[in-house]
């Protein structure tokens, strides 16, 4: 059945062949490029999408599938959204992950009220992801494709949009994608991907925060680099420089490769320590939204803590209005609070929430099962045996973009 469809179209090839797939299907399709932030006030490559040159690549490839290309001016919400909550974590001492909350808030949100306005029946956008429709509801999968898979990124949504969404892309490669707009003759066929946070293109974020902060605010002023045992062992040029896991600029003069264990932002110090005392065997979640039928406590499922990170078997301890834990089946390194914690049942995306904080060992809950205990001997076994080499390539989780 032929369908009314806004097309978010950032002016990458992702985007671009999700319009032009939904075109040859025989939809009225209208696109929209959504003005997120000024453009003035950013620095660094020009090609990027969700940039000025986004908006004109996105024309571009508009005009050549003969619809019509709209633009869309979100910038407050955006920045009420998503630039206001970046500066804010990262003021906190956690490290926000934006390309989530843009997702959740300004991107569907938005472009789901203006669709209606324009008498559209959905939306669709580039991700890789998959829908499924039955009698039990509609639920969001992950993309077949697993090097590209971004259910990770849409664990905010509303469940009531679901039916209403569009994922042209969900069972495709990115080199398959890649291909359909080179036979289109799109501009974007061989764009480069955005490695960076769209606005700070520069990669820069500590200058960004510099911009954004007040002057002399606590994240960006020296302090302390302590062990888990109170020890200085050296000095640091602002917490907000730092993230859960990280091992590059901690200076040297350690007896063994050091990582970043926590950051307290009201003493402005940053704890270090080895590898063991990274992992934890499990997260306190907060903000939690489910786009499928909550899972019960005790409940077995995967939770995924990074993009491209794998599915970690965990089991649900405990959800309660907003807020919910779980256990790994296994210990883990770097559970970075303010990062997202997303819930999957297989391939089928649950939901999630943003990391409050990680869990030590609970000697009366988890640990009474033995396939716990043994997992978890394997895991301190396995770790203990990982190379230097990929000690010295760090284990920081940084920023996530999509």
């Amino acid at each position: 059945m032929s369908r009314r469809i806004l097309v978010a179209m950032s002016g990458g090839v992702d985007s671009s062949v999700a319009a032009a797939l939904l075109v040859e299907a025989g939809h009225e399709v209208i696109g929209v490029t959504m003005k997120t932030f000024c453009y003035d006030e950013t620095q660094g490559p020009s090609r990027t999408c969700c940039g000025l040159d986004g908006i004109l690549d996105a024309r571009s490839v508009a005009d050549r599938l003969g619809i019509r290309h709209l633009v869309f001016d979100v910038e407050e919400e955006f920045t009420r959204d998503v630039i206001d909550d970046f500066v804010d974590e990262y003021a906190a001492g956690r490290t926000p992950n934006p390309c989530v909350r843009c997702n959740s808030n300004t991107k569907f949100r938005d472009l789901l009220a203006r669709g209606r306005a324009l008498g559209c029946d959905g939306i669709a956008t580039g991700h890789y992801v998959r829908t499924e429709h039955s009698a039990e509801g509609s639920h969001l999968l992950r993309g077949e494709d697993s090097e590209k898979d971004q259910a990770y990124f849409l664990w905010g949504l509303p469940r009531a949009m679901i039916p209403q969404l569009h994922f042209p892309l969900g069972s495709l490669t990115k080199p398959q994608v890649r291909e359909l707009a080179r036979e289109r003759g799109f501009i974007t066929a061989d764009k480069p991907e955005s490695q960076e946070i769209c606005f700070v293109p520069s990669g820069d974020y500590r200058e960004f925060l510099s911009r954004k902060l007040r002057p002399r605010h606590p994240a960006l002023e020296p302090g302390d680099l302590v062990t888990s045992a109170g020890e200085v062992v050296g000095r640091h040029d602002g917490y907000a420089g730092f993230t859960v896991g990280q091992r590059r600029g901690l200076g040297g003069g350690f007896p063994r490769p050091y990582f970043v264990i926590e950051i307290r932002p009201e003493s402005r110090e940053v704890v270090v320590g080895p590898r063991e005392e990274l992992t934890v065997d499990g997260l306190e979640a907060t903000g939690a939204n489910w786009i499928a039928d909550q899972p019960e406590p005790h409940a077995e499922v995967e939770v995924q803590i990074r993009h491209r990170g794998r599915g970690i078997p965990a089991r649900i301890e405990s959800i309660d209005e907003g807020r919910w834990t779980c256990r790994f089946r296994s210990p883990e390194p770097a559970v970075t609070p303010g990062q997202s914690a997303v819930v999957f049942s297989g391939s089928r995306l649950l939901g999630g929430g943003r990391i409050e904080r990680t869990l030590r060992p609970d000697p009366e809950g988890a640990r009474n099962d033995d396939q716990y205990r043994r997992s978890a001997l394997r895991a301190k076994a396995s770790m203990a045996s990982r190379s230097e080499a990929e000690s010295s390539s760090g284990m920081s989780t940084r920023t996530s973009t999509n």
